[in-house]
């Protein structure tokens, strides 16, 4: 596909997460709202493939991710796993469809799985959750939670603001994911918080800890397709990186190559946006393996004094 060989691998399973946690093997994931853009990030080898809620700022254009629906989420979870038929697929519960009851989140994260042929699904908070979260599992769901800036709820944090940075701040997302990981789930994801915090929250639970803009001391990265590819033009956080520059010089020198642009994009759709697409994630994949992203260039700083004062915590020893 898009000119090159595929990268053919086992899907992955909770079996595997565990074991590259165990292993110091960083798990690289990225967020896919359709078809096409799901054929790139499986034809590149990622772990996991996460239909986010940020589909419907970055492919809807809605202003943030609280209006959109689960039936929305479905259509879009759809698209991704035609696209990506052989990778674990997240689908990512949107706000209002677990916070009611229990009931209603087992509903939710069911059509996840039946309807679009989800593994798992995600959703944002803590302890106001852990019975929601313990009912999907019981219920034979995967779960994964998600801490530190959580999108559907930065009303109460005063905007798209970095967590873990007070003590009470630390230890309350502490609180949250080891009250999280007692509810049942496999994985936690944190956003936004400098890499010492971070760092302290996964080394202190058992269950796999991985970052979007969390530090390079978790076991895996997430990135967001649209800002990994430069699409979404309002805005982009800190510790997003766009791999295009990195991808257009082997796009250069793939079309170079070519003595038939014709029979190129003819025959192996290999001469525009799928195969730089494609070259983009392989890119993003090979750096979070090899450690190279984030680094300290994609990760959000902490003052000394900052860090001293969280070293008080009871969490930091």
């Amino acid at each position: 596909m898009f000119g090159k060989e595929t990268i053919t691998v086992q899907k992955r399973t909770l079996v595997d997460f565990r074991r590259m946690k165990a292993k110091g093997e960083p798990v690289a994931w990225i967020t896919a709202y359709d078809f096409p853009l799901a054929q790139c990030a499986e034809a590149a080898g990622v772990d996991m493939i996460l239909v986010g809620d940020s589909g419907g700022m970055v492919q809807l254009g809605y202003q943030t991710t609280n209006p959109v629906t689960m039936d929305e989420m479905i259509t879009l979870s759809k698209a991704v796993r035609i696209g990506a038929p052989g990778t674990f697929i997240v689908g990512d519960m949107p706000q209002g469809a677990y916070e009611v009851s229990k009931e209603e989140a087992i509903r939710s994260a069911l059509r996840f799985v039946k309807e679009a042929g989800c593994d798992a699904v995600k959703c944002e908070g803590g302890r106001r959750i852990v019975d929601q979260v313990k009912a999907m599992v019981d219920a034979g769901i995967l779960v994964i939670g998600h801490l530190g800036l959580t999108p559907q709820s930065t009303a109460s944090f005063g905007g798209y603001r970095v967590q873990g940075k007070t003590v009470a701040s630390f230890e309350e997302t502490m609180d949250d994911a080891l009250a999280l990981q007692e509810a049942g789930i496999f994985a936690l994801l944190l956003e936004a918080m400098p890499s010492e915090p971070a760092a302290k929250i996964a080394r202190k639970l058992k269950i796999p800890v991985y970052g979007i803009g969390a530090g390079d001391d978790m076991d895996g990265q997430l990135i967001i397709m649209h800002d990994l590819l430069g699409l979404y033009s309002r805005f982009r956080p800190w510790f997003a990186k766009c791999y295009v520059p990195q991808a257009a010089g082997r796009y250069a020198k793939h079309i170079q190559s070519s003595p038939d642009l014709r029979k190129l994009g003819r025959e192996e759709r290999a001469d525009g946006l799928g195969f730089i697409a494609r070259e983009a994630v392989s890119i993003y994949v090979d750096e979070v393996r090899s450690k190279v992203f984030p680094g300290a260039g994609y990760s959000y700083p902490i003052k000394p004094e900052e860090l001293e004062a969280l070293k008080h915590s009871k969490y930091w020893g």
